[in-house]
């Protein structure tokens, strides 16, 4: 028969030699603890995101209408502003930097 002792993580059995003593890592065993908190935390609460997404779109399917999002930077005409393509010939791929940066 074996006896546990979950608050030092000690499991001790008798055999023939005697007592054999099991002892477990305190670190591992809280740390394994926390990252299962986590780990259940995060799945129960994709799983409220998930359900209140389609509770969402089934109430406003009917009176509004999502628009397309569009990158922020298109309209933003700026002397503090400079449009810097990042691959060479391709005009759609751009970002904007701060005119006024210090060179360091």
């Amino acid at each position: 028969m074996a006896i546990p002792h979950y608050r030092y993580l000690v499991l001790k059995m008798l055999t023939n030699k005697g007592v054999l003593t099991l002892r477990g890592n305190v670190y591992a065993a809280y740390t394994c603890e926390d990252d299962s908190f986590k780990i259940a935390e995060a799945h129960d609460l994709s799983i409220c995101m998930a359900e209140t997404v389609l509770d969402a779109k089934k109430t406003l399917a009917d009176h509004l209408e999502i628009p397309d999002l569009e990158t922020p930077c298109k309209n933003i005409k700026s002397k503090e502003h400079k449009v810097i393509q990042l691959v060479d010939g391709d005009s759609s791929k751009t970002a904007l930097i701060g005119a006024n940066l210090d060179p360091k």
